[in-house]
């Protein structure tokens, strides 16, 4: 089996560190990984399947020495400024920020959504917002059943969605500190401001979330509007959706598609008080749907409760899953 050369920028962060955790968990055909982050982060040393690795200052001469793939996860203005010279010495970016998601020409990808997308990519493929993979997984598979008419999205963001700062935040927050990283103090506080403002009043996190799903479920004109709101809880994102069909249904035929799609785990029995909790779903790369009820004031829709961890699904698993969808493409066309 052919093996892999592997670069990841933007190592030291967060979701970097993620990714590299879960490279080893997967135990790709890599040959070889490689780090690298900016000047200030440079030196800093990991365990890569056993051998200790240094991380690299990426410059622009980084990708001379030749990699199969790359995830970069060091922000948009890296991604805007490196990702093309990868792409031209041969290396294929799997990115995770807001970069080239709307990008016509950029697949924007959730290996259970919409993996066909893959085989149209031109050296860079987008990695979706966080809060936008947890949502898309379920709701594809009820628009294939039910065609969706119009969602409506409410979230309650982890503060790990902010980074290393975010969690310094929460940290401080606990100690009667002033926050660094968001506007207001998020202990005992919900912030209805993630990202900035738009001139339409919404946010960039909403906005995301509207253009996003409409482009991965290939429906432009959906109706869809979002309100993303930041919560004090370390991890894992938590969304109430609610969507209204063009054709009817039955719920528990619905509860038994949501059982059928890839990556869903549903968690609905509220006599027993089970339904999805962030706590439970930190360390999965699942998504977990629950309270699943019918909305009374429409004449077909639902709501559901949606949770995943952002960090791994919202963000390093579901690059790394597209990492792997990659190399089976490429074993299957040269088989």
């Amino acid at each position: 089996m052919k093996e892999y050369k592997i670069a990841v920028v933007g190592a030291t962060g967060l979701v970097g560190r993620k990714v590299i955790e879960i490279l080893q968990e997967y135990n790709l055909p890599i040959s070889e990984c490689v780090f690298f982050a900016t000047r200030k982060s440079a030196g800093t040393d990991f365990f890569f399947k056993g051998k200790r690795c240094l991380v690299k200052e990426l410059t622009e001469t980084s990708f001379d020495e030749g990699f199969d793939f790359a995830i970069f996860s060091a922000g948009g203005e890296t991604s805007k400024n490196y990702s093309p010279i990868a792409v031209q010495k041969g290396c294929t970016v799997i990115d995770n920020s807001s970069a080239f998601r709307m990008d016509p020409n950029v697949p924007l990808v959730v290996p259970e959504v919409n993996p066909e997308e893959l085989k149209n990519h031109k050296g860079i493929i987008a990695n979706p917002n966080c809060s936008t993979i947890q949502a898309v997984i379920p709701l594809k598979v009820l628009d294939e059943k039910y065609k969706i008419k119009r969602i409506v999205y409410s979230t309650y963001q982890a503060v790990s969605g902010a980074g290393h700062e975010g969690i310094n935040d929460l940290e401080r927050g606990l100690k009667g500190e002033e926050p660094k990283k968001f506007p207001y103090p998020i202990v005992n506080n919900c912030i209805p401001h993630i990202d900035t403002f738009l001139e339409n009043g919404y946010t960039k996190e909403e906005e995301k979330m509207i253009n996003e799903t409409r482009k991965i479920l290939k429906r432009p004109d959906l109706k869809v509007t979002a309100t993303t709101v930041r919560v004090p809880v370390l991890n894992s994102h938590s969304e109430s959706i609610n969507v209204e069909f063009e054709n009817k249904f039955e719920l528990e035929e619905l509860k038994k598609v949501l059982k059928t799609a890839q990556g869903v785990i549903v968690q609905d029995d509220i006599e027993k008080n089970i339904y999805p909790l962030a706590t439970n779903a930190t360390g999965h790369d699942e998504v977990f749907v629950g309270r699943i009820r019918r909305d009374f004031s429409i004449e077909s829709g639902i709501n559901f409760w949606c949770v995943a961890d952002n960090i791994r699904k919202g963000a390093a698993s579901n690059a790394v899953q597209i990492l792997q969808t990659l190399i089976e493409n490429d074993s299957e066309s040269k088989s």
